[in-house]
């Protein structure tokens, strides 16, 4: 069965009338009598009884009105539904992003967002920058904000900006007092580090590595929120990326300028196939509200 024939179907067994049906869907005779033998012929038999002088439906053919409405219904709404997602009058989008993108610079983006699009309801997974990789691979979010992977495979990656490691040190400590720090100087403190597999831990030791200065430990933890709190209370220092900067000052621990080396790495957002028009909007709005060119990585 096609649409097209159940709509014939229907105008004529509603108004018994293959002349009123033709007004009806605007169709010639040839073609509303051609969908409603192609219908029959797909069916087995007769729906409809026509005579020169009137229209009568086969029991088949009655047993068939019920369901010929529903199923348009059906149609007219999945359509209308669709229409509505891809003119963006309704819809869901889900993200995946880390912590310090979701709690700092993803607010405004939404704020954004909402006000173009204010029916698209947005679910946002804060998790670790591993666990947004994962997500969009496995394709459970449809978007996701992390660091730049070492190996995106089958993901794209659009870059949004390039971000910065600063110091993290302790309020009261002498470090507190430099304009900027260097690698050679904070190292000279105990370091408290993220615990491996956190890409955060891998990118400091490879850049550190490549230039000759290895990355001591003298505590670990899994989570950024229990590192600045450790450096807060003058456990030791640590790095992170300047995006948990204001994380790290809400906790109590000051952050400063790192350099000698500087270590940076790009920020971007991560995808796998195509997107819907949901994320493709909000995909325009993360680049206009941060402000920064963009370049695609397969």
């Amino acid at each position: 069965m096609t649409v097209k024939q159940l709509r014939a179907f229907l105008a004529v067994a509603q108004t018994l009338s293959f002349t009123q049906a033709c007004e009806q869907l605007h169709l010639s005779q040839p073609a509303l009598s051609l969908a409603i033998k192609g219908l029959e012929e797909g069916l087995g038999g007769r729906l409809l009884i026509r005579s020169t002088r009137s229209v009568r439906l086969t029991p088949e053919g009655e047993s068939l009105v019920p369901l010929a409405k529903r199923l348009l219904a059906d149609w007219d709404n999945t359509e209308e539904l669709l229409r509505q997602r891809f003119t963006l009058q309704l819809g869901r989008l889900t993200v995946a992003t880390m912590p310090s993108f979701a709690s700092n610079l993803l607010p405004p983006a939404l704020m954004a967002f909402r006000s173009r699009h204010p029916r698209i309801n947005v679910t946002v997974h804060d998790v670790i920058n591993e666990q947004v990789i994962e997500m969009v691979r496995d394709r459970q979010v449809e978007l996701g904000v992390a660091f730049e992977p070492e190996a995106a495979g089958s993901l794209a990656f659009t870059s949004l900006f390039v971000d910065r490691f600063v110091a993290v040190v302790p309020p009261r400590s002498l470090l507190a007092r430099h304009e900027r720090l260097s690698w050679e100087t904070l190292l000279t403190h105990d370091f408290i580090a993220l615990q491996r597999p956190s890409m955060v831990r891998r990118l400091l030791e490879q850049q550190l590595g490549e230039r000759g200065i290895r990355l001591p430990s003298a505590f670990e933890s899994h989570q950024l929120a229990t590192v600045g709190r450790m450096v807060a209370s003058g456990l030791g220092v640590s790095a992170v990326p300047s995006l948990c900067a204001q994380q790290m000052e809400e906790l109590g621990a000051r952050c400063l300028p790192l350099d000698d080396p500087a270590i940076e790495h790009a920020v971007g957002m991560l995808t796998h196939g195509e997107l819907s028009a949901a994320a493709l909007a909000l995909r325009q709005v993360l680049v206009e509200t941060l402000g920064y060119p963009t370049q695609e990585r397969d």
